[in-house]
């Protein structure tokens, strides 16, 4: 079995961890800036790679000529695609004997697009998975080959939810791929009227806003937990969220209900912060950040 390994989130390293043997060559978004310094950083799984010895492959555009014909040469049974970040050309998935084969973390055709995970937790869907699908030119449009489900815990955040999806795909990976590159497989096509889309996330969209339900805002908290971070404006600055839970208390949005633990009233129902970032500080309780701000029950942070 010769594969060939598109990825770059981490949601991807079981995969490849679990079919490293049966892969000659990873393909990965190239190196980005990030951090403080704004180094150019390595994917998390070029980082893999290089420590399982596979060549490594970083391609601005992977539809490139010259890439692909480095692809062609590999001569690969399979393309095996898991959170990589750019649409393959036709000619990038005909440059393997069974094309490309996508782990996407949703059940399709329901959220298709860059962010399943986040946009799933946001809506407060009750149940999510992994589409094994044969790939097309489309955006996450391709037939479905299997879907394995699995219950969204009430208080489960994206990182959460990510690493257990992470996990059930590279399974599937394993159960699959040894049959799909000698052809045992059948495929069906996706119900286009049921699509629904997952478009790339925007930091402003992890803005907590206390007008709105508690629920509401609970699910974005979990969503955007812990990239790109939660967040919320109040009289006594932007406080990034840490750890937060419903709770049953209400009253006015903004104002503070106890501060042991610090419970702030939405639109309805209360939303207990267990840890925060105050601007400027470091990471600590709700209720040390309470007492240090002097705020009391009855405090309206809006």
């Amino acid at each position: 079995m010769g594969l060939i390994f598109f990825g770059t989130g981490t949601f991807a390293i079981p995969t490849l961890r679990a079919l490293a043997g049966s892969v000659s060559l990873v393909v990965t978004q190239p190196d980005r800036q990030s951090g403080r310094g704004m180094r150019l950083q390595p994917s998390p799984i070029k980082l893999v790679a290089l420590e399982l010895g596979l060549a490594v492959e970083s391609p601005e555009k992977s539809r490139s000529p010259e890439f692909v014909s480095r692809l062609e040469a590999e001569n690969a049974d399979a393309l095996v695609v898991a959170s990589y970040g750019q649409i393959l050309s036709q000619r990038v998935l005909d440059s393997a004997k069974r094309g490309g084969i996508n782990l996407h973390g949703s059940i399709l055709p329901k959220y298709r697009g860059a962010a399943p995970i986040q946009r799933c937790i946001l809506e407060g869907a009750p149940e999510t998975g992994i589409t094994l699908m044969q790939m097309d030119k489309g955006m996450d449009t391709g037939n479905m080959i299997e879907v394995v489900r699995t219950p969204i815990g009430q208080d489960e955040t994206y990182g959460e939810l990510q690493d257990r999806l992470a996990i059930i795909a590279a399974e599937m990976a394993v159960e699959w791929m040894p049959r799909i590159v000698v052809g045992d497989y059948e495929s069906i096509p996706q119900d286009n009227e049921l699509a629904t889309n997952a478009p790339k996330i925007e930091k402003a969209e992890a803005e907590l806003n206390f007008t709105k339900p508690a629920i509401v805002e609970y699910n974005r908290f979990r969503a955007f937990t812990p990239a790109p971070g939660a967040f919320i404006r109040t009289s006594q600055g932007l406080i990034k969220l840490s750890s937060m839970r419903l709770s049953e208390a209400s009253g006015e949005p903004g104002v503070v209900v106890s501060v042991s633990p610090l419970t702030i009233a939405f639109g309805s129902g209360a939303l207990e912060l267990h840890e925060v970032q105050p601007e400027g500080k470091k990471r600590m309780s709700g209720k040390d950040f309470a007492n240090g701000a002097r705020i009391r029950p009855g405090s309206c942070l809006i």
